[in-house]
């Protein structure tokens, strides 16, 4: 799937990432694999803010670290402008990471104890030699926490000495040290409380238009992330079921787990809330050990069909791909849907 209103900046095509189960303890035996990202399409445009939404466990986050090369991919590409980042190795891969960081989740494990605050923001200039003299790599580390609204004399304390907002805007300005394109921010406040939530939020918004960033932004909270993307994609089970424009998408979810979701986001006017229709999914999330059959919401589908669970010759061609699993097809300019009853 690819995108032609502005250039595209990651174009990912048919990503897959399965981790293998092995059973013995000697002579090791692949005896099954868990399917967390199975063959998913997707394409960011440069200076986009693409949301990742969808329950834990359906590979969010595999898919930002498959982007990042830190996992590596059992099959797909992953295209960074003209390079295949699936492809690239060594150096090369240490030179392209400049163009591309990431800002985890916990911002209390995803900071060495052990490094003062200024060490671990100016750790990327020493990597990569971006500094030549150690006043101008004092002067790009005081730079870069006043960027993230930290004072420059904070740089010698430890994490521990942080509350849990400055941390991430530590962590932040970690990722912008070596000046990159693109960002995966996985869950970057879904650990903050939310008055610190709206701070780091206004902060991503203002550091992009500031540098020009792309962001893939991974979260749960849909509230959030209609504030911050400018398109969503939704995920179920290793796969993207629904691909839209922010407006469009809460305006208008066609495919029913987009549907369900939206329906468990609380409104603040209780009228409103206690009128409208929602959506209750029954069962629980199958295993990407075992998926079932076809589409793989099936199992929890409120409108599925018996063609949902397997290949139907009679389908329109285009409408399921030769496994049975439905198509990400465009249903409307820029808003695409895997469901054969949409």
């Amino acid at each position: 799937m690819t995108t032609s209103a502005q250039e595209t900046l990651i174009d990912v095509q048919d990503l897959k990432m399965y981790f293998p189960v092995t059973s013995g303890f000697i002579f090791s035996k692949h005896v099954a694999d868990v399917k967390a990202v199975d063959g998913i399409s997707f394409s960011i445009r440069k200076q986009e803010t693409l949301g990742l939404v969808g329950e834990s466990g359906c590979g969010k986050t595999t898919t930002g670290r498959c982007i990042l090369q830190l996992y590596r991919p059992t099959s797909g590409k992953v295209l960074f402008g003209d390079v295949d980042l699936a492809k690239v190795k060594g150096r090369a891969l240490r030179a392209m990471r400049r163009q591309m960081q990431v800002i985890f989740q916990d911002p209390y494990s995803s900071l060495n104890p052990r490094m003062s605050c200024g060490n671990i923001v100016g750790e990327p200039l020493v990597v990569h030699g971006l500094t030549k003299s150690r006043a101008e790599y004092r002067e790009r580390v005081s730079s870069l926490l006043s960027v993230v609204g930290l004072s420059p004399y904070m740089a010698d304390r430890f994490p521990h000495e942080f509350s849990g907002g400055q941390r991430q805007r530590i962590g932040i300005a970690r990722a912008l040290a070596v000046r990159p394109q693109f960002i995966v921010c996985d869950e970057p406040v879904s650990a903050l409380d939310v008055s610190i939530q709206a701070q780091v939020i206004n902060l991503l918004e203002e550091l992009q238009e500031q540098f020009g960033l792309t962001y893939l932004f991974i979260a749960h909270d849909l509230s959030v992330v209609r504030h911050m993307s400018n398109r969503i994609a939704v995920m179920y089970l290793g796969h993207i079921v629904e691909i839209a424009d922010r407006v469009e998408l809460y305006k208008n979810p066609l495919h029913p787990y987009t549907q369900a979701l939206l329906s468990a986001v609380p409104i603040p006017d209780p009228v409103v809330e206690a009128q409208r229709e929602r959506t209750i999914l029954q069962g629980d999330v199958p295993s990407p050990l075992r998926p079932p059959p076809g589409c793989v919401f099936h199992t929890r589908c409120p409108v599925a069909i018996d063609s949902c669970n397997h290949l139907d010759s009679s389908l329109e061609a285009g409408v399921q791909e030769e496994d049975g699993i439905p198509a990400l097809r465009e249903v409307s300019p820029d808003h695409w849907v895997a469901c054969i009853k949409v």
